[in-house]
């Protein structure tokens, strides 16, 4: 069979698709991924054949970070918001026309189009289009439920993600319309979620439902077309684990801060915060950089940057991980069952946070406001005592990485119309 794969956003955004498609390529499928020109490289080391999709993911991603930024910590500077809001808008427009392209013929023939979270719409409108099966994959309970946070009543969590659905529907509709005027489609009557899910798409959760786990009751209503699998991660050795094993064995065990494939804005004063937050601990600080360049920054002899890990092997070694709340970040942390402070930036990252805490094996707070006394206070609470033996007493219930690509490859080839291996 041949599936196509589309995804969009940083590498934590993509590895799920390339797990699967590396998944159904292993099985003797035909498998094409589309990713943004910036992340060819990636999904070509992973042995798939991949082409590019839209334009480069990482100026968008920079505009995203600093328009929450902006948002959360000076909401009045509508101008500023105005400006980035537009560039988003001028983004995606662009983005749209080529996906329209690039998906209608690297799609035609295909057994089955997967698409990521992050510019589903056209990737939804093009199944639409070739009459083939559409399958989803959300690594955040994106559609609309009742667990959003926990303090909250779940029908209100229903009918805010609802309205936000309306929203961005609405700010999409142009973009959206004139793709469908393209595809020969009549114009679109309600927001993608509820026309996906109507379709009769499989939507995939990769994540692992004890992070939700009164989601998989409140979705039974969808007859196993939203099924859970867990995170989907590639566990691949990289060119620092060496360098990272060696220095964590020097010494006490360190607590591991990463922030994602995305740069953060002032690398030198978070550097310095690190350092001083650590050493009125008396603890060690192992840093990956990520996306984030951190040539220039203080030195401690207590903190050491290092490139990109293999998270499945370093952090079992950790104290505690602090992180952005990227969900396979966040997984790994579960699956080595050590403690996990978030310190959040975009929109879906504060609703991990607040089930770490119901989990009782973290905490969160937003990265913005963040300074040496409020990331103290953090990581205190996170180096308790409770905390540890509670991660470690969850992590043995997190479903596996090996479990959760046979999983959702399974539920691709049976939605594809071949009969999963069980």
């Amino acid at each position: 069979m041949r599936f196509v794969l589309s995804s969009y956003g940083g590498r934590g955004d993509i590895e799920p698709a390339v797990v699967v498609g590396r998944e159904l390529q292993r099985r003797g499928h035909d498998v094409c991924i589309a990713v943004p020109p910036n992340l060819i490289g990636f999904a070509v080391a992973a042995g798939l054949e991949a082409i590019g999709y839209g334009l480069d993911s990482a100026p968008i991603l920079n505009l995203q970070r600093e328009y929450f930024t902006c948002y959360s910590r000076t909401p009045w500077k509508l101008k500023e918001l105005k400006r980035m809001a537009r560039e988003t808008e001028q983004f995606a427009t662009e983005c749209w026309a080529d996906m329209t392209t690039t998906l209608m013929a690297a799609a035609d023939g295909a057994d089955l189009l997967l698409t990521g979270l992050i510019f589903e719409q056209p990737a939804a409108n093009v199944a639409e289009a070739l009459d083939m099966p559409l399958a989803t994959l959300h690594y955040f309970p994106y559609r609309a439920h009742g667990q959003l946070l926990p303090l909250v009543p779940p029908p209100l969590s229903r009918t805010a993600m609802t309205v936000n659905d309306w929203l961005a529907w609405r700010g999409t509709r142009e973009d959206e319309d004139a793709q469908r005027r393209e595809l020969g489609l009549p114009k679109a009557t309600a927001p993608a979620p509820r026309r996906i899910a109507e379709r009769g798409a499989l939507e995939i959760q990769a994540y692992d439902r004890l992070c939700f786990p009164k989601l998989a009751d409140e979705w039974a209503k969808w007859n196993g077309k939203r099924p859970f699998v867990g995170a989907l991660a590639l566990e691949s050795p990289t060119d620092a684990d060496e360098e990272a094993a060696e220095w964590i064995a020097a010494g006490p065990p360190p607590i591991f801060f990463g922030f994602g494939s995305v740069p953060i804005g002032s690398p030198a004063e978070t550097i310095d915060m690190i350092g001083a937050a650590c050493a009125r601990l008396g603890e060690r600080a192992l840093v990956g950089a990520g996306g984030t360049d951190f040539e220039n920054v203080p030195r401690f002899d207590h903190v050491k940057v290092v490139g990109q890990v293999n998270y499945a092997a370093i952090f079992p070694r950790c104290r505690a991980v602090v992180h952005h709340g990227g969900s396979g970040t966040l997984a790994a942390c579960l699956r080595a069952g050590v403690p996990q402070l978030i310190l959040w930036t975009l929109p879906d990252q504060p609703f991990f946070a607040a089930q770490l805490k119901r989990m009782k094996v973290g905490a969160g707070q937003r990265f913005s406001a963040t300074t040496e006394k409020s990331l103290l206070g953090g990581l205190r609470r996170i180096l308790a005592p409770r905390y540890r033996v509670r991660a470690r007493e969850m992590a043995p219930h997190i479903t596996k990485p090996s479990e959760s690509a046979s999983a959702a490859a399974d539920l691709v080839e049976d939605f594809a119309g071949l009969p999963a291996r069980r």
